[in-house]
């Protein structure tokens, strides 16, 4: 029995077992993939307080270090449900855990193409985040795929940084609020392809370049580009907290500012509604949401 069983290694999930452990509270975390999340593909951060530049996987091992040291528990297994009671039971591929609380912090994944060595190339010219790494391509070519408001809005942060920006949307039209697509269309070192789909990633061990198809014509070319960021949107991972989890239209746990889903189960992170989704929100997410849990428990007490 633990006092809190957090559902995700990323950044939300160690946050909040640093604080937990702090408060003298038993923990659990169980991760099905690595311990530290997304952020251990970005090959150099610098947006995290407190360090000028360091790899994401760098991050990961400090973040996990200070949970080892602080008594933490960890489990590498698939979550596939919760069952709800006054004592929790959280359900893997191989067995049950129980406890008084548990904090859900799955976070989101980035929605890819599913093309060839697609994997490979992340962190090798494949990104998701201008915030995050548009430094690195500093008057170089990057395209962007996706027509929506993200999408315009990394390609608007990149063009104050590339010295070319191609995006690349399958539709005739961006589908992004108007006036976005305005100011972007107006910059000169922006170039919209519409109707056109990536087909194929170019280079060796790093992105030289994209092959893309136009939908109407089916005729492909070549366009050299040192990066792409990828805007199609998120897939969170809340599929099996269906049950029990209120979710959004896309799947998102509904929860404000204090991580609370339900009575016992709290959610941090990428995973919940929110509007900015950063490393260092996740980690603002794992505190706050370690901290309610440790209230649930002591009020059990009373």
């Amino acid at each position: 029995m633990y006092d809190i069983i957090i559902i995700g290694g990323g950044p939300a999930g160690l946050v909040a077992a640093v604080y937990a452990r702090r408060a003298k509270k038993s923990v659990l975390v169980i991760e099905k993939e690595v311990f530290g999340g997304q952020i251990t593909f970005s090959p150099k951060v610098e947006n995290i307080p407190g360090f000028a530049a360091l790899s994401g996987n760098e991050f990961a091992e400090k973040l996990v270090d200070q949970v080892i040291n602080l008594g933490a528990e960890f489990e590498m297994d698939e979550v596939i449900g919760i069952k709800q009671g006054d004592i929790k039971t959280v359900v893997t591929n191989s067995g049950e855990f129980e406890g008084k609380s548990v904090i859900i912090a799955t976070g989101a994944k980035h929605r890819k193409l599913g093309l060839d060595r697609e994997d490979d190339f992340i962190g090798e010219g494949i990104s998701f985040c201008a915030v995050c790494d548009g430094a690195f391509y500093a008057d170089k070519t990057v395209a962007v795929v996706g027509g929506g408001n993200s999408a315009l809005q990394e390609a608007m942060l990149l063009s104050e940084q590339a010295s070319k920006v191609y995006v690349i949307q399958n539709l005739d039209f961006l589908t992004g609020e108007a006036a976005l697509a305005e100011q972007l269309s107006a910059k000169s070192n922006v170039e919209i392809i519409l109707g056109s789909v990536v087909t194929e990633y170019l280079g060796e061990s790093e992105i030289k370049g994209v092959r893309i198809r136009n939908e109407s014509t089916a005729e492909t070319k070549d366009i050299a580009v040192d990066g792409v960021f990828l805007a199609i949107g998120l897939i969170p991972q809340n599929e099996p907290f269906a049950d029990i989890v209120p979710l959004d239209n896309r799947g998102y746990a509904k929860a404000d500012e204090s991580c609370v889903l339900s009575r016992g189960i709290f959610v941090a992170g990428d995973c919940r509604t929110k509007k900015i989704r950063q490393v260092t929100t996740a980690a603002a997410d794992g505190a706050v949401a370690a901290l309610a849990a440790c209230d649930y428990i002591e009020n059990l007490t009373k």
